[in-house]
């Protein structure tokens, strides 16, 4: 898919002129797909359309807990959380909401919808209808979306609409304003901020521990891989996810597959059944539950140890080439529960 020659600063009008040529030139693109051939943001290319002739994009006010919380009325739903390489999509009822979290952080905490939100990353929301498909679609500064949540066939249509109208922002301007976010750079680490941190790391109790570890030594998620000695960290094949689900499906041992961003967590606890490979993308395509994997974007791939109060967890997290967490595969398991055998037996195949 290639990218339009268009100049930068575009105007509302100009996002929409190149985004009718795109598409002219590439009939099956998806909005993310668009923006990124001219040059702007998903954001930016949803604003243009505001107050448009049959265009029905309208941007909300961006108070993301009160309306999140408001979703368990509208009945199941389908939860969008992606990265460049991975998408995720789960359906059922947003229950479980908790806003009150420490750390400008909120959880869904049910099955299916299992979310763990950032909203220091959230900035923007609108509410977007294209012919069928209505949804409310977040976005962090540099107008990447964080978030999206899709109506289905049992969805309360009507109660949704008048969702959004309870939260339409009194801004309804198509220009979108947008902050790219550098990725932070690589910090050099000495060999006493390397001891320390695996010190810390064999000494976890629990592995949400392991982020805040993380922070605190400075270390990125593609350090720590590439410092840890064997017992904790070991480099397999790129496809190794491959080897994963197909096992998976056979058996019908039921996994954990997270996918996030900057802003969201989505996770699926469950068995896989139909893998599907639509080159460059590995799909799982299941009632409840559909995973894209760009197997192009993966650029290297672990199994990781966690040691918990449990016994340890081991998973398999693919990164893109700019160090960047893909996606991260499981066993099912809750705490105070040890890791399945089952699953551990599946990585030592790796």
């Amino acid at each position: 898919m290639e990218t339009l020659a268009v100049p930068a600063n575009l105007s509302p009008q100009d996002i929409r002129e190149a985004a009718v040529r795109f598409k002219a030139e590439n009939p099956k693109a998806r909005a993310r797909n668009v923006a990124d051939g001219i040059g702007v943001s998903e954001a930016e290319l949803l604003a243009s359309r505001i107050g448009q002739p049959n265009e029905n994009v309208f941007r909300l006010k961006p108070d993301f807990k009160s309306l999140l919380m408001e979703l368990e009325t509208l009945g199941p739903l389908m939860a969008l959380t992606r990265n460049d390489n991975c998408v995720h999509e789960k359906t059922g009822l947003y229950d479980g909401g908790q806003m009150d979290m420490p750390h400008k952080m909120g959880l869904f905490l049910d099955d299916p919808i299992d979310l763990r939100l950032f909203f220091h990353a959230w900035s923007t929301a609108f509410l977007v209808q294209d012919g069928d498909r209505l949804s409310f679609q977040f976005f962090d500064p540099s107008g990447t979306a964080v978030h999206k949540v899709y109506a289905v066939k049992e969805t309360d249509r009507l109660a949704m609409t008048a969702l959004a109208e309870r939260f339409v922002d009194d801004n309804q301007s198509s220009q979108q304003p947008v902050s790219p976010i550098e990725p932070a750079p690589e910090a050099e680490l000495s060999e006493e901020t390397i001891t320390e941190f695996l010190e810390g790391w064999r000494a976890l109790k629990d592995t949400h521990d392991f982020f805040p570890l993380l922070k605190t030594h400075g270390v990125s998620r593609r350090q720590a891989v590439r410092v840890a000695p064997e017992d904790l960290v070991r480099k397999v094949d790129n496809r190794a996810h491959r080897r994963i689900l197909e096992r998976a499906s056979a058996s019908g041992l039921e996994i954990m597959v997270f996918v996030g961003n900057r802003g969201c967590v989505q996770i699926h606890t469950g068995p896989v059944k139909r893998l599907l490979e639509t080159e460059p993308w590995f799909n799982v395509l299941d009632p409840g539950f559909n995973l894209h994997l760009k197997e192009d974007g993966i650029a290297e791939a672990y199994v990781v140890t966690k040691p918990t109060e449990d016994g340890d967890v081991t998973a398999l997290e693919l990164f893109d080439t700019d160090g960047e967490l893909i996606v991260q595969f499981f066993g099912r398991r809750k705490p105070g529960i040890p890791e399945l055998t089952e699953w551990r037996e599946l990585l030592a195949t790796l």
